[in-house]
């Protein structure tokens, strides 16, 4: 078994929520065996929301920042994960030996209601996509 870390791109709409999560999640809980990437097909700057949520777990994404796909194509990725079905849809093919995986999950930056309840989603679609990261079997 080889000591390379397994090399995983979580790509995203926006690279400015979900796919940030998930990068942080990646580092934080399984950074002995993920080198962790996120993209978006349509980056725009990370919300200051997810920055906060993932903050109250101790994850600091606070220097993550959104990229285009197109700025990681060079990289040999083993896995990209395709976390909306926006994402999946445009995803290119990625030279190599990467293997896609799609999980959709809900974009809280659409929340609506309160400031708590807006909080709230955001905080489900995080715990969400720890387990899935905790989860993956690579």
């Amino acid at each position: 078994m080889s000591d390379e870390k397994i090399k995983i791109l979580f790509l995203c709409t926006g690279n400015s929520c979900r796919s940030q999560m998930a990068e942080g999640w990646a580092r934080h809980l399984r950074g002995d065996v993920i080198d962790a990437y996120s993209a978006g097909v349509m980056p725009f700057q990370v919300s200051q929301r997810t920055i906060e949520i993932m903050a109250e777990t101790d994850v600091d994404i606070s220097g993550q920042y959104s990229k285009h796909i197109y700025e990681l194509t060079e990289l040999d990725f083993d896995y990209v994960i395709t976390l909306c079905d926006n994402a999946k849809q445009y995803c290119p093919a990625f030279p190599g030996k990467a293997k896609v995986i799609h999980r959709s999950f809900d974009d809280p930056t659409a929340g609506t209601g309160s400031s708590e309840e807006v909080k709230a989603q955001f905080r489900r679609v995080r715990d969400e996509i720890k387990a899935f990261v905790r989860n993956l079997a690579l």
